[in-house]
């Protein structure tokens, strides 16, 4: 191996150490979900094969490993379902097994039962397992050399499941139980450095004049494909409240009374609304290149002369857009207060951009009402974003205010 390639091998680790560092690194996560999950496995297998010298111990450590949640209330929520399903398919077994005895007849009843109940609404994800736990049941009470064998192990599987199941929960609870509650910061900014990044590219172009079909075409596809951000950062947001949920830490059951996660909520509903009006935006910008016969004519008439102060009007009031989004790509409850403050700054700033954008229409005669044109698009979508954003910024400059009340987000 050359000196170059070992040099960034040890890189790579030097930078993996690092992560692990830091408390909410994903590394870090994954790394302690191993460990509790492989500590979790090893407990059970020790109390279903070592001490019980149980005939299918695996059952034990394996529920034991799917118990192992993101967070514990899923893992409870989760245990409840597993073991009810396990239960609900162990009982279909013991039922058409001990009364039509182990043929093929009574596994194809076994499985059409199992599988009607595994649709069970309530049993949600873990619907699957009643059919998974029948099968096993099955093959268990087959190999049974008489009835009460039969049903001792079946039995067994779900007092297994149950000890499994228990171990599982037990680990998340009390070693390291996650919180999440940054996953909801962690989500706006997402979405806030999103609309920052493609309006950061977009001004300076919109500066310079009308940008060409490639260049709107680029935009349009970019500000299309946030929809998996998205959901991603409304998952987080979900994932954060149900951290606080059932958690014995105590810094969760001190902030259980001050996190109410209503104004992230809102905020990253306001930017949801900003990331489709951006869209619009790109869409009106592109659909300008759509008839090339137009744009010809347009051409030879000498828009720029009208375009082209509008355009850069426009770009100054998408980079006060960029400012703004900026602040909340940063969001830490931690500083909110001083944040709160120079978003309120940026939004002041911003409708003043908005007010310029409408007076260069006015000025120039810009048309608002042509759907030819793009000019009414423009000026509402400039509008309602300037609406969002100060709409954001008192959401949270509330937040700040009354923190100390419980109205504190995280």
């Amino acid at each position: 191996m050359s000196d170059t390639a070992t040099r960034e091998k040890w890189e790579r680790v030097a930078d993996w150490g690092r992560r692990l560092r830091r408390p909410e690194s994903s590394a870090r996560r994954s790394l302690l979900l191993i460990l509790k999950s492989a500590l979790a496995a090893t407990v059970s297998w020790f109390v279903s094969y070592e001490l019980m010298d149980a005939t299918s111990p695996a059952f034990a450590p394996f529920s034991a490993v799917l118990m192992v949640q993101v967070t514990v209330y899923q893992s409870v929520v989760q245990s409840l379902r597993y073991v009810g399903a396990v239960a609900a398919g162990v009982a279909v077994q013991a039922v058409l097994g001990l009364s039509a005895g182990p043929d093929l007849v009574t596994f194809a009843l076994v499985a059409l039962v199992a599988l009607v109940i595994s649709r069970w609404r309530l049993l949600g994800a873990q619907g699957s397992q009643v059919a998974t736990a029948a099968f096993f049941a099955f093959a268990t009470y087959t190999g049974a050399s008489s009835d009460t064998d039969q049903v001792k192990e079946l039995g067994q599987i779900v007092l297994l499941v149950l000890i499994g199941s228990a171990v599982g929960v037990g680990v998340n609870v009390l070693i390291a139980p996650p919180l999440r509650y940054r996953s909801a910061e962690w989500g706006i900014r997402a979405l806030a450095q999103e609309i920052h990044d493609l309006l950061d590219t977009m001004a300076p172009e919109l500066g310079e004049g009308a940008p060409d079909a490639d260049t709107t075409q680029g935009w349009r596809d970019r500000a299309d494909r946030t929809g998996t951000l998205v959901s991603q950062s409304r998952e987080g947001l979900r994932t954060a409240r149900e951290s606080l949920r059932l958690n014995p830490h105590p810094w969760a059951r001190r902030r259980r009374g001050t996190l109410t996660f209503e104004a992230y909520d809102r905020t990253m509903e306001a930017l949801v609304r900003m990331i489709s009006q951006v869209t619009a935006i790109t869409r009106s910008l592109d659909l300008q290149h759509q008839d090339e016969k137009q744009q010809q004519e347009e051409e030879e008439s000498g828009p720029d002369r009208d375009y082209a102060p509008f355009l850069r009007a426009y770009a100054t009031f998408l980079s006060s857009v960029v400012d703004f989004t900026e602040v909340l790509a940063t969001l830490d409850e931690d500083h909110l207060r001083d944040q709160a403050g120079r978003l309120d700054e940026a939004a002041d700033g911003l409708e003043r951009c908005r007010r310029e954008v409408v007076r260069t229409t006015e000025d120039r005669g810009l048309s608002l009402t042509d759907p030819t044109e793009p000019y009414g698009v423009l000026v509402v979508e400039a509008t309602r974003l300037s609406e969002e954003c100060r709409y954001t910024a008192d959401v949270l400059g509330n937040s700040a205010e009354n923190g100390s009340s419980g109205s504190r987000t995280a």
